[in-house]
């Protein structure tokens, strides 16, 4: 074989065409072999001398897309100095555009003997760990390009890709569960005709089954389990694991492009699968333990953990934070994805102990001309202390709202003291993004995700019930916010039944018609449960995938929420660039407020009304004469103005409509529980009867006209304002 010097840059395996460049860092390696893994087991081990500023290359003509290989690091095993290299190890790249097999539980990936964990365990890992592979960069993207949604106009579908697809009864049992089902015609038709504009596709970075769960007969279902963060998951892919996934992965973002639906990736940059001191050494540990993990500062031989998995990446190193870099780049420019949501961001931040706005990570987010103009999204909260950010990341992001979810739930739920901060929410937070220049599209709104309950079980059960966990149900969140509607888990009472579907309803609505960025978790479009457990995280099984055969109330869910998102689109006061003012604007043809709070009598709220726990009705007019963001050709939208009736209590109450005005008749548009039906026009100042936890959607068309666009222009408005640039808003 001949063997070439190779250069230090790009790191990882590329192959050019011809043959194949390695290059890996360590800078606390002596040595560092590349072992070529052939079909049978067997291995070739070249050792690499060409060094570059700790980065360890050479270049093979002869090696080809599908060579499975890895690496042997010599150097320090020192683990009290934070140092734990071990050649008997077969090492994964940190770069590995794909990855071959799934690493055991066997005791020959620990470098520590499991009855003496003082001595060391040089049993030859490599029979029992996963292997690199190199792959070909080269795939037909024809003229795929991503989707030009603007950022308010965008609905997040959070979706699994296994979840969504095993028991889909359109798509052939072979493909189930992998990225060729997910780009299947039967789930784009199904995302579609529901209207969302995103896919939140849970990990699909290459993840690690768990040892402990294995031992219990279960599997890691979520994924946030990461080792590589370059090479989509094996066992999401259809024809094999050797540079197969990557061409599928591919396919699938193409098919969804060609759909007009974004993807944005959930990414696990904050740890890794190896754990703490007791986990296997699979790649980075074994490559440089000190540079890649944050470790305690008076104990390197501990690392230092506020994601609750054992380990965090130490983000101050450049070679850390270049590994996240090139990742997300090459998710972007090479698999086309379009945004990313990262776990527990709030870890990223951490240069020292304390969650920083100005660190480095967000420094160089900021300045990259390719990953500063994808969706960002921050889950803003960790496990270390301090680590609960909501509203403390900087202005590029946007961030998963907990405080919107925790407020719409008690809303809902008739918890006394809360209209205040539910009015704030539908709002778009301004209370928690403005003092940082940020506008609404900062909150990403949801009342459910993937962590808890489905919709559907947020009005069936008030405790959790995971059993099936294997924890004695003692996992998961205990404090849900949730209420069961009279009844724990399933019920054959039909008015039970109705209560919850109708609340459903109400939780869906409110998602959007919230100023913000809705996320729906995928399956409460149409009433999925998982019977009450709210942490499937290792729930492979029906548990957690979506069931298909939909009753007659799931239909009606599905129906209803079609609807929802229909009207958002139509209704550009519903997406709103800039925050709502509460004041009746300068450049408006209208003498009333961008956005007013009703009492039941169709009055202003008093101090009365905003001050009482008891009050839980209110009335959110939305005023469509009063949008100030203009098209491209400088015209404002003017669009019809919406009266919500909120009942949040569980009593009928008499809901007046404002004065005339406000608008001389009203059309119902969209409702829950019963009352007139989808069509009827209220005179401005008439009296309607709302049942008990239901909410009330009525428009009207423009009073005034003027310069304005109208509704008539509308779509021609949307068309041009997909290049449209956001203009500051005058109070």
């Amino acid at each position: 074989m001949q063997i070439w010097t190779g250069k230090s840059y790009p790191l990882g395996a590329t192959f050019d065409g011809s043959g194949t460049n390695f290059a890996l860092f360590s800078e606390v390696a002596e040595r560092v072999e590349l072992c070529l893994v052939e079909a049978d087991g067997s291995e070739r081990c070249l050792e690499i001398t060409e060094v570059d500023a700790y980065v360890w290359h050479v270049y093979l003509p002869a090696v080809q897309p599908g060579q499975r290989y890895g690496y042997r690091v010599h150097g320090p095993y020192d683990p009290a100095g934070g140092h734990r290299c071990d050649p008997s190890k077969l090492l994964l790249d940190p770069y590995a555009k794909a990855i071959a097999g799934m690493a055991s539980n066997h005791p020959s990936l620990y470098s520590y003997d499991f009855e003496d964990p003082e001595q060391r365990n040089t049993e030859n890992s490599a029979e029992h760990t996963m292997h690199s592979v190199v792959v070909s960069p080269f795939f037909d993207w024809g003229n795929d390009h991503p989707p030009a949604h603007e950022y308010h106009d965008t609905v997040i579908y959070e979706a699994h890709v296994k979840g969504l697809t095993m028991l889909h009864p359109d798509i052939d049992d072979s493909i189930r569960g992998t990225y060729v089902a997910m780009g299947h015609p039967a789930i784009i038709e199904h995302l579609t005709e529901l209207g969302v504009t995103a896919i939140e596709l849970m990990p699909v970075h290459q993840f690690v089954q768990d040892g402990h769960l294995v031992e219990k007969d279960l599997r890691n279902y979520w994924g946030y389990n990461t080792i590589g963060f370059f090479a989509p998951h094996n066992e999401y892919a259809y024809t094999g694991d050797t540079g197969q996934q990557v061409q599928e992965f591919k396919q699938m973002v193409k098919n969804l492009h060609e759909a007009d639906i974004e993807v944005i990736l959930d990414v696990v940059y904050n740890h890794t699968a190896e754990g703490n001191e007791k986990g296997p050494t699979l790649c980075f540990r074994g490559i440089d333990n000190a540079a890649y993990y944050r470790l305690v500062d008076d104990d390197k031989a501990h690392y230092y953990d506020t994601t609750g998995t054992g380990n965090s990446l130490l983000m101050r190193t450049p070679h850390v934070l270049q590994l996240i870099m090139d990742s997300l780049r090459y998710w972007v420019t090479e698999m086309h994805v379009d945004g990313f949501r990262f776990d527990l961001a709030s870890t990223l931040a951490r240069e020292l102990h304390e969650v920083d706005r100005l660190s480095s990570f967000f420094d160089i987010i900021q300045q990259d001309p390719v990953i500063s103009q994808v969706k960002l999204i921050a889950e803003p909260w960790d496990l270390g202390e301090g680590g609960y950010q909501v509203g403390g990341f900087p202005p590029l992001w946007s961030e998963w709202n907990g405080d919107y979810r925790d407020t719409v739930r008690d809303f809902h739920r008739s918890e006394p003291g809360v209209i205040g901060d539910f009015t704030s929410r539908l709002a778009g937070s301004s209370d928690l993004y403005q003092h940082t220049g940020r506008t609404p599209i900062a909150s990403i709104n949801f009342v459910t995700a993937h962590d808890g309950f489905t919709m559907r079980d947020l009005v069936s059960y008030n405790e959790r019930h995971n059993e099936a966990n294997g924890e004695d149900g003692n996992d998961g969140e205990s404090h849900n916010r949730s209420w069961n509607s009279g009844v724990e888990g399933p019920s054959d009472d039909p008015q039970v039944e109705a209560l919850r579907l109708r609340r459903a309803k109400n939780l869906m609505a409110t998602l959007l018609v919230s100023q913000g960025v809705p996320m729906i978790l995928h399956g409460d479009e149409m009433g999925r449960t998982q019977g009450g457990n709210n942490n499937t995280y290792c729930q492979d099984n029906e548990i957690s995938w979506m069931n298909w055969e939909l009753d007659v109330n799931q239909m009606e869910m599905l129906w209803f929420t079609q609807q929802m998102i229909a009207l958002r689109r139509e209704h550009p006061i519903f997406r709103r660039r800039r925050f709502l003012q509460g004041v009746v604007r300068d450049d408006a043809d209208s003498s009333l407020p961008d956005v007013e709070w009703l009492g039941t009598d169709g009055a202003p709220m008093t101090t009365e009304d905003w001050e009482s726990a008891q009050n839980k009705c209110l009335t959110m007019f939305l005023n469509g004469s009063s949008i100030p963001e203009p098209n491209l050709r400088g015209e404002r939208i003017v669009d019809d103005s919406a009266l919500i009736m909120f009942n949040a209590s569980g009593n009928d109450v008499d809901f007046t409509l404002p004065p005339t005005d406000h608008g001389e008749s009203w059309t119902i548009t969209l409702g829950t529980g019963d009352s007139a039906d989808i069509g009827t026009e209220l005179a401005g100042g008439e009296t309607i009867s709302r049942h008990g936890h239901s909410l009330l959607v009525l428009m009207r068309p423009p009073m005034e006209t003027g310069t304005a666009t109208g509704p008539a222009s509308r779509a021609a408005d949307e068309l041009a304002a997909a290049t449209d640039h956001d203009q500051p808003a005058r109070a």
